[in-house]
This record gives C-alpha cells, structure tokens and sequence, in this order.
C-alpha cells in the first residue's frame, strides 16, 4: 500500500461547518462546566491522581493492554509482584504527567516534548521512526489497512508543521482544532510504538494550553472503547474521502459525553469525601484532619508511609489510624507478602465502576 502523506496544516477547506459549530458550543459548555466543577475538590492531586489512573487504563486498553483496577493500584503502590501490563499503565501515567508539567512550565506544546513523553511512555529512546516498514494492520485479518509517512525527513517537516500549528492562534474553535491535531498526528504516526497513547495525552495537553482546563481531568479514552470501531474508520475515512466533518462531530460529541460523565464522578467523590469527614469527625475526632481524609482519597490503596510522610507521625501512630478507620469501616486491609495495605473501599468501588 502507498504511503499516505497528510498534507501540511492548516487545512485548505473550510472546516467549521454549521453542524460542527453548532456541536462546539454544546461541546464547550459541557467542557467548562467540568472545569468549574473540578474545582470543589480543594486538593486537585485526588482528582489528578483517580483521573489520571482511569485514563491510564483505558487508554491502554484501547491498544489492548489490559489490567484490572487492584493491578493498577497496587503498582501505584511500587509492589514489586505487578503485571507488566499495570506497569505500562503507571508508564502512561507518568507520560501523561510529566507532560502536563511541561506544558504548564513552558506555555507550550512542542515537537520536542512530544518526543519525551512517548520515550517516558514506552521507557525508551528510540524517538522518531528513521527506518521504514511501519504498517497499520487490522488486527483480526492481518490486512494492512494503512501506511503512514516512511521517509525520516517527511515525517520531521511533517512533525515541525503540526508544532507550529499547536501553538500558534488561529481562529479556529480550540475543541475543533484538537480532532485536527489529533488526526494529524495519528495519520504521521512518528514513533515505532506508542502513537495512540501519546495522541490521546497530545488531546489533554492541548486543551490545557487552551486554558480549557486547569487540570487533567477530562479523557476521551473511555468514550473511544465504547465507540472504538468509528473511531478507527473515521480516522481512515479523512484520509481516503477526506470525511472531517463526521470525525470533528465524532471528536466533539466525545468531549462532550465525557465532560458529563466526568462531571458525575467528580460530584460522586466530592459527596463521598464529605461523607467521610463527618464520619471521622463524628466517630473518631481524636484522630480527624483534614489532611488524613485528603490522603484517603489520594490513594485508594494507602499505606503507613503515606500518613508518616504527609501528617508527620510515627509508623505506631500510623498504624494505629488506620486500624481504627478499618474498625468504622472507611477501610479495609489487605496483605500483600509481608506488608499490610489500606483500601479506601467506597472509593475503590466508585473509580471501579468508572466514568
């Protein structure tokens, strides 16, 4: 199959149709209110560390890395025994992360990022494809399906267009801009490994250099599993029928879908957080603060150095905490080898059932 080789941006046709316009704003509202809402939840590293996770995991799962959610939470955990798939879910969470500061230290999403976060993804240094051979093939018949760029000087030339266009302004609404860029940097497919999982971070990314976000909190993963199929024959219809309109409308019902599912999860722990307070307050107010619910809900898998560290107490007192949350059952504990763990059980449950 010839190589596809996108043309430069930005687009020469017009993109803003009055069906994409008319779903941006509904797209954007839905958006902004889960910024807004983010926000009632006083320390965003619970919602960074719960979101980031799930998206971890569905991202990956799209790419068909599965792991369960006690995996993944014991390897937040650095326990030695995890599979090798919840390690590379804590890969892309450290991506995805470190990503997040880079763009929020530099005000800008570059090539050159872009580059250090997939080599944080897959744990490597091999950076852009220099060899040709990468195909894109249908995973139940083996049939190639696409080629992407092959040349190393095309897909750089290719890479420097779609930076200049990430960060420069145009006119274009931002929501419509980042199913552009996604598509983009999907057809390019720059790395040998790791393209899906760093154009779903680019799409976070984005948006917070957009100042659509604060945080990290809203991942288009979970919406893509649902509807993976249209997502993969959408991404070729623009290369073969030049079809934009139905994947910007596809990308654009995603954020919005998303934004208020989201918005539901958040409210749920908000509700939960309260509900533990007054449950330790009233129950045990000897031992309540603030800063004890917060770690609770930072971790649903908590350990003894997490109280050590954060509240400045002894392993004994440490332990002691968490032995009488387990007796009015906040937690409950686990053993895994010669260690004991704390599961935030409500917690868990909820980030279980997902989005």
């Amino acid at each position: 199959m010839t190589p596809f080789v996108s043309k430069p941006l930005p687009l020469q046709k017009e993109i803003e149709t009055q069906k994409v316009l008319k779903k941006a704003i509904s797209a954007n509202r839905a958006l902004a209110n889960l910024n807004g809402v983010a926000r009632i939840i006083p320390n965003s590293a619970i919602l960074i560390n719960s979101l980031v996770l799930q998206e971890a995991k569905d991202s990956s799962e799209i790419e068909n890395i599965i792991t369960t959610h006690d995996e993944l939470y014991r390897a937040n955990l650095d326990i030695e025994s995890v599979t090798n798939e919840a390690k590379e879910v804590q890969n892309y969470k450290e991506a995805l992360l470190r990503g997040f500061t880079l763009v929020k230290d530099t005000k800008l999403l570059l090539k050159k990022h872009i580059v250090e976060i997939q080599g944080v993804l897959e744990k490597n240094d091999a950076g852009v494809r220099r060899q040709s051979g990468t195909v894109l093939k249908n995973a139940q018949t083996d049939e190639v399906i696409y080629t992407p760029p092959q040349d190393y000087e095309i897909i750089q030339e290719l890479l420097t267009n779609l930076e200049n266009y990430i960060n420069e302004p145009n006119d274009i609404d931002p929501l419509v801009n980042m199913a552009i860029i996604h598509h983009q940097f999907e057809s390019i497919h720059p790395f040998y490994d790791g393209n899906g999982r760093t154009g779903r971070i680019i799409n976070i990314l984005y948006l917070i250099l957009k100042d659509l976000l604060d945080i990290p909190v809203l991942y288009l993963s979970r919406y893509i599993i649902t509807h993976k199929a249209d997502y993969y024959r959408l991404l070729q219809d623009v290369r073969t029928k030049d079809s934009w309109e139905e994947w910007i409308l596809y990308m654009l019902e995603a954020v919005e879908q998303t934004s208020l599912e989201t918005i539901e999860l958040i409210n749920n722990i908000s509700n939960l957080m309260i509900k533990t307070q007054d449950t330790i307050s009233g129950k045990l107010p000897k031992i309540y603060s603030k800063d004890l619910v917060e770690i609770l809900f930072m971790h649903p898998y908590t350990k003894i150095e997490f109280l050590v560290d954060r509240l400045n107490i002894t392993r004994k007192t440490a332990s002691k905490y968490l032995n009488e949350l387990e007796k009015i059952d906040i937690l409950k504990n686990i053993q895994i080898k010669n260690s004991k763990y704390f599961i935030n059980v409500e917690l868990f449950d909820l980030l279980r059932k997902g989005i």
